[in-house]
């Protein structure tokens, strides 16, 4: 039996995994394309960082869509079950990303060519906000209780991988040079999408549906809509969620898809090849540091874990900065290795914490509104805020500051979250039964 039991759980580690390395390899090429390419492409402007704000404004409209798809398919994932809402993301997010690289842009249809933009990214919102919490609970869920840590982090090293992927499929193409990224090239890394859904829906499909889930489904239709039962009863740990979740969320943008477009202008100059290379070899790195840090966190704590790599993203905030303009790129690889390493720390056990917050009948839609809420506000608003705050001062330490910032009210938000065992139990008794 606890044979049976590990496999099911590797089965659904595995095809987490590799859904949300899928689903965010497509979300991470529009990031990165946005800091390189789309800015002149769909919004063509005298003024580079215009331009660059441009595509990041349309960047947060998929985050401002992601509460309404958590929401949406929480309800799902909460009534009819895991695994089918999770094939349906999967294949909405695969669709987009491919329309994406075959869209005309400004200069063949004109003001056509931002707004179909736009109405992908609303729908690439919708999906991903209905994939991390399923993909991140069905996980957990199969996991045996002392391991809930090590296998909740699968979804998010499938993010690490999709951004592993997604830069490298930009570092690949960049090589063809500036001239054919700009003509054509870029349309690459999106259709080759089509390739990676066939071999992420015929892994998901494999997976077995959650035992908790499968436990309560006959009680299901008996209870409020589990919107409404994550607000009444456990609203306070949507909050609490929602403050986890700043760094792990928005501050991973400000030291990738930012960092990236401030390093590549025309103010500083490093060469977009050393940083695509450096960040394609830390999101390998934080790959496998986040399973380190998830193995810690089932023998220490996921807590202490995930403040220990928020102090650690807070101490090399300056550093990471600071060495860019320097254009050394021995020093900016290092500091880009460090950061990512620290931001590890922040990934690998928000999984079971947030899954212990919210009672198994509210959990998809609980867990998913935090997280998603959260990447409206932190993730969407980050990249322009940052890239305002250095056009308003001429240099990063604005930035610096915001980044520190976040870490604060993360670990204070942290230190304030209710443990696993009695937050499900008491969020039970006052929202569900309500």
């Amino acid at each position: 039996m606890d044979l049976e039991r590990s496999r099911t759980a590797r089965r659904a580690a595995l095809g987490a995994f590799v859904g949300t390395t899928i689903e965010w390899y497509d979300f991470y090429v529009y990031a990165t394309a946005a800091s390189l390419v789309l800015g002149e492409l769909f919004f063509p402007s005298s003024d580079r960082l215009t331009g660059v704000m441009a595509s990041f404004a349309i960047f947060a409209v998929g985050f401002f869509a992601r509460p309404l798809g958590g929401v949406l398919f929480g309800h799902f994932g909460d009534r009819v079950g895991r695994k089918a809402t999770l094939v349906t993301t999967l294949l909405m997010m695969g669709a987009v990303t491919v329309a994406v690289g075959l869209l005309p842009t400004y200069s063949s249809i004109g003001i056509a060519a931002p707004v179909l933009l736009v109405v992908l990214r609303v729908v690439q919102g919708l999906a991903v906000g209905g994939e991390w919490g399923g993909a991140a609970l069905i996980a957990v869920e199969h996991a045996p209780p002392e391991r809930r840590t090590f296998y909740g982090a699968f979804p998010q090293i499938g993010n690490s991988a999709g951004a592993l992927l997604a830069t490298g499929a930009f570092s690949a193409v960049s090589l063809l040079g500036d001239p054919a990224l700009h003509a054509w090239a870029w349309r690459l890394p999106f259709l080759v999408s089509a390739v990676l859904i066939v071999v992420g829906l015929l892994i998901r499909l494999r997976v077995e549906e959650s035992p908790e889930f499968e436990a309560v489904r006959e009680r299901q239709h008996e209870r409020p809509a589990p919107v409404l039962a994550a607000l009444r009863g456990s609203w306070r740990s949507v909050l609490l969620g929602i403050g986890l979740l700043p760094v792990a969320v928005g501050g991973y943008y400000i030291v990738t898809t930012f960092l990236l477009a401030y390093a590549t202008g025309p103010d500083v100059g490093v060469p977009s090849e050393t940083v695509l290379t450096a960040l394609t070899a830390a999101a390998f790195v934080e790959l496998v540091a986040t399973l380190a840090a998830s193995w810690l966190g089932d023998r220490v704590g996921p807590r202490r874990v995930l403040i220990g790599g928020l102090v650690a993203v807070a101490v090399l905030a300056a550093p990471q900065f600071l060495v860019v303009p320097t254009r050394n790129a021995a020093l900016i690889v290092l500091m880009i290795l460090l950061m990512r390493l620290g931001m590890s720390g922040t990934y690998g056990p928000l999984p079971t914490i947030l899954a212990g917050m919210f009672p198994v009948e509210a959990r998809y839609t609980g867990v998913s509104l935090s997280y998603q809420v959260a990447g409206a506000v932190f993730g969407g608003l980050s990249p322009i805020a940052a890239t305002a705050l250095l056009g308003a001062v001429g240099n990063p330490w604005p930035v610096v500051v915001l980044l520190v910032a976040m870490c604060l009210v993360a670990i204070g938000c942290t230190a304030r979250a209710p443990h696993a065992g009695t937050a499900a139990a008491r969020t039970a008794r006052e929202g569900v039964s309500a």
